[in-house]
């Protein structure tokens, strides 16, 4: 599975040198949607890639296409509410990468779909706050570590404009969006002297497998696009794609933000105005 990394021609072209070269990337949910295209985002930059995901026969389809184009990568089946998973993608940091991890993207996500709170149940409620919440708590006891003894890295935290500017009918989906953001900021101010930066990316609606969840029969289309940036009044009059997250979780993860830490960075065309 995994391959020797080498210059990649077309991110390196020219002979420029990756704004990730070198280094080694962990992220979940990088089998498909945002997480994939981070993955692929970091992959033409030069990062050695790991992706975590509950899904294998996504995870790993994505892992071969970047190591059939010269990158590092591999992959771990894991369920991100798990701590158990999460020692097992410490392990195989250790196992693939020589222990080294220097970017970690806790881009997994879940979400319900949007109703009166009146009506969310209580799985629904417990499932938003394991997936979104627990997750993190659990990266940060199995992969700080690695990076305290690597003299820091970078943490990027999938977060959501609804941490910020929150509606409701999903307000637990929200809620769970904003202890992801105000976390990520105590664990800046906690990890800070260790080398550790950890920011949030906050996207207004993507069009991945959870949208319908925020736009009701959301399919994608161009009508569809228009329509929901109407909706959520955003500015720029589109929605956030993956590639406008996946270029922003690139400047956090590169040593261009060296001094960027505790952030909520809006990726949201002005929704949050």
């Amino acid at each position: 599975m995994a391959s020797n990394t080498h210059t990649n021609g077309h991110a390196n072209g020219g002979g420029r040198r990756g704004r990730l070269e070198g280094k080694v990337a962990v992220i979940t949910g990088g089998g498909m949607g945002i997480g994939e295209a981070i993955s692929r985002r970091f992959a033409q930059e030069g990062a050695s890639i790991l992706i975590a995901d509950f899904n294998e026969a996504a995870a790993k389809a994505v892992a071969e296409s970047l190591a059939s184009e010269g990158t590092k990568s591999d992959y771990v089946v894991a369920n991100v509410t798990s701590r158990a998973d999460w020692d097992n993608i410490a392990a195989k940091v250790k196992s693939q990468f020589g222990a080294r991890i220097d970017i970690l993207v806790n881009n997994a996500g879940t979400a319900y779909p949007a109703q009166s709170s009146l009506t969310v149940s209580e799985a629904n409620f417990d499932k938003v706050y394991s997936v979104n919440v627990k997750s993190i708590f659990h990266s940060v006891q199995a992969i700080f570590p690695l990076m305290i003894e690597n003299k820091g890295g970078a943490v990027i935290n999938i977060s959501s404009i609804a941490a910020i500017r929150p509606r409701g009918r999903l307000t637990w989906y929200n809620s769970s969006k904003a202890a992801v953001s105000n976390a990520s900021k105590a664990l800046a101010h906690e990890f800070g002297a260790e080398g550790i930066r950890v920011n949030c990316v906050c996207p207004v609606l993507v069009p991945t497998q959870l949208a319908t969840n925020f736009v009701p029969e959301f399919d994608g289309t161009p009508e569809q696009h228009t329509k929901a940036a109407q909706l959520l009044q955003i500015p720029l009059g589109r929605v956030t794609t993956t590639e406008d997250v996946a270029n922003t979780a690139l400047w956090l993860a590169s040593d261009e933000s060296s001094f960027i830490t505790g952030v909520d960075h809006h990726v949201d065309g002005g929704r949050s105005i």
